[in-house]
């Protein structure tokens, strides 16, 4: 049952974060600004690139910098990286042990550029690489799928923009988010239940969008990692744009809707799906929004901008629940273990 321990570890490993972790993210993020970096880039593989999708949102809305995902392969197969010498490239990974994530730092370090690692493991090759280094303090991770360490980073990155912003609002919220998070736990309940109509399911589709993209990836990453169900994420724009016609009735759909921006988006679309008798699971802290939904699973409120740390919650329970109505093991999911290493 490692898995839902550390489901459960996540608000006080985001808690312990926050109060040890604040000062070295004030120091970093003093240092980038002086830096004054033309653009972020965020290397990772796994839910650690989900974490960095969150990163290219929160950066691009909060400090204003374009932010992209690294193509590692340009660095170590084709031997043909960008220019980083005006970028602030930031690792991300549990372990710090992946080649090809620890040689983007390198390459990044050697053209000048300014580095830093975000992983659990401070005695990491990744870590050894970097300028800096934001320890995730979450404690040996035995599951395999990751749970606490994805939250964690999401928690490491929204510190690094509060403090890049020095704004005080910001901060407060974020000393909050523990707090919702536990809140969270309390939707093992309806994720059971909606896992327990997906049972005999194999292909779904994620939906989220905005800071929630993330989300979307990471929900349908533990769906395949746990229950094997070919589920896909997707934006709710780029769903529109050609993969609606999936639907048909029974069709499953893990929809993710917090927050404010796309309340009229995400209604119109539950509205659609209804209408085409898709299985609708909906996530959200809107009442009225839930009513669209065959199971609705509630959300503790928080600012938008850190609701995937909230919002993540129920698809991790949903995920666990899923496996065991099928009959796994989401402790030993097959062909898996916990460090991957890519080049």
């Amino acid at each position: 049952m490692w898995v839902e321990e550390e489901i459960r570890q996540q608000p006080e490993v985001a808690d312990r974060l926050l109060r040890e972790g604040w000062p070295e993210a004030e120091r970093i993020a003093a240092e980038a600004r002086r830096f004054q970096p033309a653009l972020v880039m965020l290397a990772a593989r796994g839910s650690s690139d989900n974490a960095a999708r969150y990163g290219q949102y929160l950066l691009g809305a909060f400090a204003g910098l374009p932010a992209a995902l690294a193509t590692p392969s340009l660095f170590t197969f084709y031997r043909r990286p960008p220019r980083l010498d005006h970028a602030w490239v930031i690792g991300i990974s549990q372990s710090g042990r992946s080649p090809d994530i620890v040689e983007v730092i390198r390459e990044a370090r050697r053209q000048g550029g300014l580095t830093l690692a975000i992983t659990n493991d401070p005695g990491s090759p990744l870590a050894a690489e970097a300028h800096a280094v934001l320890p995730l303090r979450a404690g040996a991770e035995r599951a395999v799928a990751a749970t606490k360490t994805y939250t964690a980073q999401l928690v490491a990155l929204a510190m690094l923009t509060a403090a890049w912003t020095g704004d005080r609002t910001m901060q407060e919220e974020l000393r909050r988010l523990p707090e919702a998070m536990a809140r969270a736990l309390e939707s093992k309940g309806p994720a059971r239940e909606a896992a327990a109509s997906w049972w005999r399911a194999s292909h779904g589709v994620v939906i989220g969008r905005g800071f929630n993209y993330a989300t979307a990836f990471e929900i349908a990453l533990k769906l395949k990692e746990l229950t094997y169900i070919v589920a896909e994420p997707y934006s709710s724009a780029d769903f529109l744009h050609g993969p609606i016609a999936l639907v048909e009735p029974g069709f499953p759909v893990f929809l993710i809707a917090p927050g404010p921006t796309f309340h009229a988006e995400m209604q119109d679309l539950a509205r659609l799906l209804r209408e085409r008798a898709a299985h609708l699971t909906l996530c959200s802290e809107d009442p009225e929004r839930l009513r669209h939904a065959d199971v609705g699973i509630p959300l503790p409120p928080v600012p938008e901008w850190l609701s995937p740390a909230v919002a993540v919650i129920p698809g991790q329970w949903f995920a666990v629940s899923l496996a065991r109505w099928k009959g796994l093991d989401p402790d030993r999911p097959r062909g898996l273990q916990k460090v991957t290493e890519t080049r």
